[in-house]
C-alpha cells in the first residue's frame, strides 16, 4: 500500500478559530507545486481534516489530479489526532492521500516509518511525504519520499 500524506499550505494568520483559517495565495501555490507530484499516481481516496486549510488543501490537489471521488471529511486527521488511532483507521485502505496539519503529519510519518512519536519528521506547509509497506503499522512503513515546496 501507499500513503501520501500533505500538511495544508500556508493559512493566514488569525481568524474567528483555528480552524477557519484559510489558505494565503502563497498557500494555494505550495499546493499547487506540491500537487504536481501526485500526477499520475494511483490514488483512491482523499481524505481530510475538517479545518478550512485543509479542506481548500484536498480541493486543489482534486482539481489538479482530475480526481472525480469527493474528498472524505474525517475527524481524526486534526493537528492533535493520535497517530495510532489514524493508523488503525487507515487498515484495509490503500493508496491513499491524507491531508493534515502539524504536528500530527510529522508524528504519523515518525510512527509508520519507526513505530515511535520521538522522532517526528519535519514537515513544512505544503510538505509531501509518500509511504510504502504492507500494513500501515508502526514501524512498518518505508519513507520513499518527502518533498518541500
Amino acid at each position: 500500500m501507499r500513503v501520501w500524506v500533505l500538511r495544508h499550505g500556508e493559512a493566514e494568520p488569525q481568524a474567528r478559530s483555528d480552524a477557519e483559517r484559510a489558505l494565503t495565495t502563497r498557500g494555494r501555490q505550495q499546493v499547487l507545486r506540491s500537487a504536481a507530484h501526485l500526477i499520475g499516481q494511483p490514488l483512491s481516496a482523499i481524505y481530510a481534516s475538517p479545518y478550512l486549510r485543509a479542506q481548500q488543501t484536498a480541493e486543489l490537489v482534486r482539481e489538479v489530479l482530475g480526481f472525480e471521488a469527493e474528498i472524505i471529511t474525517v475527524p481524526w486527521l486534526t493537528p492533535e489526532s493520535n497517530p495510532q488511532d489514524v493508523s488503525r483507521r487507515l487498515d484495509g485502505a490503500h493508496d491513499l492521500l491524507l491531508v493534515s496539519h502539524q504536528p500530527l503529519v510529522g508524528n504519523l510519518l515518525s510512527f509508520l516509518q519507526h513505530g515511535h512519536l520521538h522522532q517526528p519528521d519535519p514537515m513544512g506547509t505544503a510538505s509531501l511525504a509518500e509511504l510504502e509497506g504492507e500494513l500501515p503499522l508502526a514501524g512498518a512503513m518505508t519513507l520513499l519520499n518527502l518533498r518541500h515546496p
